[in-house]
């Protein structure tokens, strides 16, 4: 397999848990579990968090014996949600060795590789460790390993608030992402909340109280399964996967390196499959225009539909990319905007739905919530508003600045994709 898995913090291990326990429990082709295992049958991810509390949680939960025990990383205290403290670290010798300490088994895995092309990376944009330490960590894999890819998979907190510092925090950890990853996998909590409440069949606002937190991290899970699992397209003639699904899908999505904000989701279903019906319950919730009224458009999109009946899929892929193209209006100066893949293996909601249907598409409403971060932050950053837990650990005006300007940079050229 081509990719090591980082996943950081509470949130990123919790979406982690999900994901193993996803790909794990499947039954797969034989072949398919190449990709995320190492040759002594340990599965090839390093989990970190600066509280234990999680990550030994995710040792019980899933399949024992799964699990390097050296790459279960912890500290012994948290990072006070604050992106400075988790960037730079506390100044104590033991918690300082948890940046080495990961970096050492990250390069152990690397080593194991039969061919070593890049690092998927689970975490949040709020939490100390989850934004400050992937910060960090994921400047150090661009400088440590220049060719290798980064994929980001990370996710944004709710508009209402989870921290008084969730924005200097999302507006540092992602000044970082784009400068130093490839594509990032975007989830905004209160859109995964929900597509969560709408599986379950619960009506919002109440589903706000009714649906659990690990639902939603399943429903992020399984997004990454219709969009990470192996292919059979790029199986060998042996039938061994060879792991290139998350590089082939930046290659697909990301057209301009300087776009890389990645929008995802997911309809699935029982029985007779109809794959239109399917691809109005992806776009039905999907951003139209920005506040000012001017309407969203996208560089590119990867439609991926998994399904016994893929023979359908093929029949009938040219309308359903029509609407897909449509819907996420796919700017007219790139010929091959629209791409799919099929498969005939699903691991979304196992046992419960037998097709699914994942978009991911490098859609312009990313730079709604980009925006939105920027000016929060600025608000906060004139009045200087909790400023002094930053400038304690670390940081520096400097880091403020390249972050407002590379926020604001980003907006300006998601909104000229229209010109």
């Amino acid at each position: 397999m081509s990719a090591v898995w980082l996943q950081i913090g509470q949130c990123g291990n919790q979406i982690g848990q999900e994901w193993w326990q996803m790909i794990t429990s499947a039954k797969n082709r034989e072949g398919d579990m190449y990709p995320f295992y190492s040759q002594d049958d340990k599965l090839s991810v390093v989990c970190v968090d600066s509280e234990p509390k999680v990550v030994r949680r995710l040792q019980k939960q899933i399949k024992r014996r799964v699990f390097r025990e050296s790459n279960l990383i912890v500290g012994k205290q948290g990072r006070g949600n604050n992106w400075a403290y988790g960037y730079h670290g506390v100044r104590s010798e033991s918690e300082q060795n948890l940046f080495r300490r990961t970096m050492e088994s990250l390069r152990k895995e690397v080593e194991r590789k039969d061919s070593y092309c890049g690092t998927v990376l689970f975490h949040s944009l709020s939490g100390g460790t989850g934004a400050g330490l992937s910060s960090r960590l994921c400047e150090a894999l661009r400088e440590e390993y220049p060719l290798g890819y980064i994929l980001a998979v990370s996710v944004a907190p709710h508009q209402a608030g989870e921290s008084p510092l969730q924005h200097y925090n999302s507006l540092l950890c992602l000044s970082w992402l784009q400068r130093y990853a490839d594509g990032i996998l975007l989830f905004h909590n209160d859109e995964v909340l929900k597509r969560a409440a709408t599986l379950q069949g619960k009506d919002l606002p109440e589903a706000s109280s009714q649906v659990s937190l690990s639902a939603m991290n399943t429903y992020v899970a399984s997004c990454l399964a219709g969009l990470l699992h192996p292919l059979k397209i790029f199986t060998t003639r042996s039938g061994i996967s060879l792991g290139t699904e998350p590089w082939e899908l930046l290659r697909s999505v990301c057209p301009m390196p300087t776009l890389k904000f990645l929008h995802t989701a997911q309809a699935s279903s029982r029985g007779t499959v109809f794959w239109d019906s399917l691809a109005s319950s992806v776009v039905q919730p999907l951003p139209r225009e920005c506040p000012a009224g001017s309407p969203h458009r996208s560089t590119a999109l990867l439609a991926v539909a998994r399904s016994p009946q893929e023979d359908a899929f093929l029949l009938n892929h040219s309308s359903v990319l029509t609407k897909l193209k449509r819907a996420y209006r796919c700017v007219p100066w790139n010929p091959f905007s629209a791409k799919y893949w099929t498969d005939a293996a699903s691991l979304a909601t196992p046992g419960l739905h037998d097709h699914t249907l994942t978009v991911c598409a490098n859609h312009s409403s990313s730079a709604d919530f980009l925006q939105r971060v920027e000016q929060r932050a600025r608000a906060m950053y004139k009045s200087n508003a909790f400023l002094h837990w930053y400038w304690r650990h670390g940081c520096e005006e400097g880091d403020f600045g390249h972050a407002f300007e590379a926020l604001r940079s980003v907006v300006e050229v998601y909104s000229r994709l229209g010109d």
